[in-house]
């Protein structure tokens, strides 16, 4: 009697060993730019009453130990950490341990460290407590608890055998707010659909997500223009900002406060619109609600499509109505973006000139 066939295994669908790369909406998920975290510090060890006795030596005096201090919590930025994605809602520091006899030190409680990106701004209630906008800067949010006393420490000459022993202190308990603001020179601003992902794309290294429909950019994304001379420049692409943006409608205000961090803007208009020039009013109106002045940085207009046939005429309408140098480009064909970067780099030089009179340190990449 023959042997029943095997059954063969199905196949495994997809490369195990290859890399799954992320969508535009997948990545959004692992993109948080805001964070509510509870620190609790670690308590102090309790002291140790306790007598040496041995052979001998049978009144030895006291010999209990000190506990140890508890664990502190520290928030440190990290250029390598681009989200508060990974951070909990509550981080617990280690407990000093106890005292022991023979004058033994309980150990200290090991401080916890939470890594957050360039940019991330500390609040408390409400009221910004430190902004971590340097690589390893470090801030001592909670402390932790001092470790109780044993009774060796008590010993005095008119105390001989102290029977007394403290307990640890509690560790500090706070509640902070985390907030990402990017880290660029520069900030494409614009309404959704305007260009402003191409052109990233067109002057930097940076590769987002690129589609013919409005939205597609969901988180921030930082791009390096490269000179000859080494010099870098970061532009961030801020996701596309609609009316009432200031009163968080759309992406509203989760992604304006992005814009407080770039040293000057670019405006980017679609010269399809039908009047492209209320665009940058609207633009305008926004920042300014949002943060009055804002719209008043150092600045540049860009007027993108221009490979479409009606931009010329919408060029010529745009540039009687501002005073301020206005761009034409095409993200999609690569036109005029050398005289963007150009003036890109006298708006970076004219922000590290501003920087160096008044005695501040520049942010370089």
């Amino acid at each position: 009697m023959s042997a029943p066939p095997a059954r063969c295994a199905p196949k495994a669908r997809g490369n195990p060993n290859k890399t799954e790369k992320l969508s535009e909406k997948k990545l959004t998920r692992h993109f948080v730019d805001h964070r509510r975290v509870k620190l609790v510090a670690g308590s102090g060890g309790k002291g140790v009453c306790s007598f040496h006795s041995e052979p001998r030596k049978e009144w030895g005096g006291p010999d209990g130990g000190n506990g140890g201090d508890g664990g502190s919590i520290i928030i440190k930025a990290d250029r390598f950490v681009k989200s508060l994605a990974q951070i909990v809602p509550i981080y617990r520091a280690e407990h000093g341990q106890s005292g022991g006899n023979k004058n033994c030190y309980g150990r200290n409680g090991s401080s916890t460290y939470i890594s957050v990106p360039l940019g991330t701004v500390v609040k408390e209630q409400g009221q910004i407590v430190v902004d971590l906008s340097e690589h390893g800067q470090e801030y001592l949010a909670v402390y932790g608890g001092v470790g109780g006393k044993g009774n060796r420490f008590f010993l005095s000459n008119e105390n001989r055998a102290p029977m007394t022993a403290t307990p640890g202190m509690e560790g500090q308990e706070r509640v902070l707010q985390l907030e990402l603001r990017t880290m660029a020179h520069a900030g494409l601003v614009g309404f959704p659909n305007a260009g402003k992902s191409s052109l990233l794309r067109a002057i930097s290294n940076a590769r987002p997500a690129v589609a013919a429909y409005p939205f597609t950019t969901l988180n921030p994304h930082v791009g390096i223009v490269k000179y000859r001379d080494h010099e870098q420049v970061a532009v961030a692409d801020i996701p596309g900002i609609i009316r009432g943006a200031h009163l968080n409608r759309g992406l509203g205000i989760s992604f304006l406060r992005h814009i407080e961090r770039c040293r000057f803007l670019l405006f980017v208009l679609d010269l399809s619109a039908p009047e492209p020039w209320i665009q940058l009013e609207h633009l305008r109106y926004e920042l300014d609600q949002y943060e009055r002045g804002l719209s008043q940085r150092p600045q540049a207009i860009i007027a993108n499509k221009m490979d479409l046939p009606e931009a010329q005429e919408k060029l010529e309408t745009l540039k009687s109505l501002v005073t301020q140098r206005v761009i034409p480009v095409s993200a999609l064909t690569g036109q005029n973006t050398e005289e963007l970067i150009l003036h890109l780099r006298q708006l970076y030089d004219g922000y590290l000139q501003g920087e160096s009179s008044e005695e501040g340190k520049a942010t370089k990449w």
